[in-house]
């Protein structure tokens, strides 16, 4: 211990160490009254350290080129030494990660942590799990396998749907009239390179404003109203040691349960890593059915159930237009929600309501954008895309005249 302590100081004399420490754990307070649901942030964070650190070691054997990819995707898996591990802990990850911001976001809309003044917490979030949807996209293409090809064939196609310069864009983002081995460059160039960095810059931006505002807690209560003597809030906990140690417990349970689908169900049955995919990708051999990963299907189904024209657009465009309309206008939701309360405690049961159907629809969207084409399903997708709009397109009306209970000034 004194060797150790030795050295902490001597690195102090050079990097205050000791005064980072204390200011972003031991006298950083955070609410008392956090729930489970606030540990899905730090399982985030620990989910793309694993994407990384496997990425970099997936990227020094694998070949981006459409004679090698998918043969050295076979070499990490067959021939390396626990490659198998390696990129199970890759595409697991990838699921994992999506599971892990579906439910922090949903904590979120639970217990208004948008609302003033956690705003830029909020959109600097929603920029971050829009850019970890394009590296995921981007990352689709390069095991070069059947889907993997001719889901991105169907994706960069819809570049070609906009007006006047589609057909420009679409030759520029494929780097041709088709995928070939130029998309596939490009995308390992960004995947591997250019989006990661942002990534690590918007999780700056996002953990720095989350320090600077606070944390929100499941009543919605303002804390720093009631102080002690010294300016800290009454109703909190320093962060370290108190609630570390709960989100060490979390990461362990959850690393437990990773490792279960890892070692055992690293497909989970085709969800995870397709079928079709484990056959190289052949540019004559259209497969029966092309469907998105799982986490993009619920907005693939909402380019799916714009089954019209209007205005002279065609329901391609129309399609395209809705999916970017739904991740998109949840950017707006800190200046839709009008209303007084924060936490879904204390609203009304219009926004009960409406929060549950958004949930439900989500899901069902998800379900719908996994299966063939049918009239059943294209009339689910329609369905479920008018609710799921409607949740936040409606905010301003339901959130203001609603019925709300009174909130406690303290956390009880």
């Amino acid at each position: 211990m004194a060797v150790l302590r030795g050295v902490v100081d001597w690195l102090d004399e050079r990097f205050p160490i000791k005064s980072l420490y204390k200011k972003h754990f031991t006298e950083y307070h955070v609410p008392k009254n956090l729930n489970l649901m606030y540990v899905f942030g730090v399982l985030a964070l620990v989910l793309m350290a694993n994407q990384l650190l496997t990425g970099i070691w997936l990227a020094m054997s694998y070949e981006p080129s459409p004679e090698k990819a998918f043969a050295s995707i076979q070499y990490i898996m067959r021939d390396l030494p626990y490659g198998w591990l390696i990129r199970y802990l890759h595409t697991t990850g990838a699921s994992a990660l999506f599971i892990v911001l579906y439910f922090h976001v949903l904590r979120s809309l639970l217990y208004g942590s948008y609302q003033k003044p956690r705003e830029l917490v909020w959109l600097f979030g929603m920029t971050l799990y829009f850019v970890i949807m394009i590296e995921g996209f981007l990352g689709y293409l390069l095991p070069w396998g059947q889907m993997s090809y001719w889901g991105a064939q169907v994706i960069t196609s819809i570049f070609g749907s906009i007006p006047v310069v589609g057909t420009s864009l679409q030759e520029w983002v494929r780097g041709g009239y088709f995928v070939s081995g130029v998309t596939l460059k490009r995308f390992y160039a960004l995947h591997v390179i250019a989006f990661p960095l942002l990534l690590l810059l918007l999780v700056f931006l996002h953990l720095s404003t989350l320090r600077h505002v606070g944390s929100n807690n499941p009543a919605g209560i303002d804390i720093k109203k009631h102080r002690d003597q010294n300016g800290v809030p009454l109703d909190t906990i320093p962060f370290a040691p108190y609630f570390v140690s709960k989100e060490v417990l979390a990461i362990g349970v959850f690393l437990f349960l990773f490792c279960i689908v890892v070692f055992f169900f690293p497909t989970m049955g085709g969800y995870f890593l397709e079928k079709a995919n484990l056959e190289p990708a052949n540019r004559l051999q259209t497969p029966e059915h092309i469907a998105a990963l799982w986490y993009f299907t619920p907005f693939y189904a909402m380019l799916r159930a714009v089954t019209f024209s209007l205005f002279g657009l065609d329901a391609k465009f129309l399609g395209a237009l809705v999916m970017v309309s739904a991740v998109v206008v949840p950017f707006a939701l800190p200046w839709l929600d009008k209303s007084p309360v924060k936490s879904i405690r204390y609203k009304g049961r219009l926004s009960k309501l409406f929060l549950m159907l958004f949930c439900l629809s989500f899901v069902l969207l998800g379900v719908v954008g996994s299966l063939p084409v049918s009239a059943l399903s294209t009339g689910i997708a329609q369905l479920c895309s008018l609710l799921y709009f409607a949740y936040f397109l409606l905010m301003p009306w339901y959130s203001r005249y609603e019925t709300t209970l009174p909130v406690p000034e303290r956390v009880q």
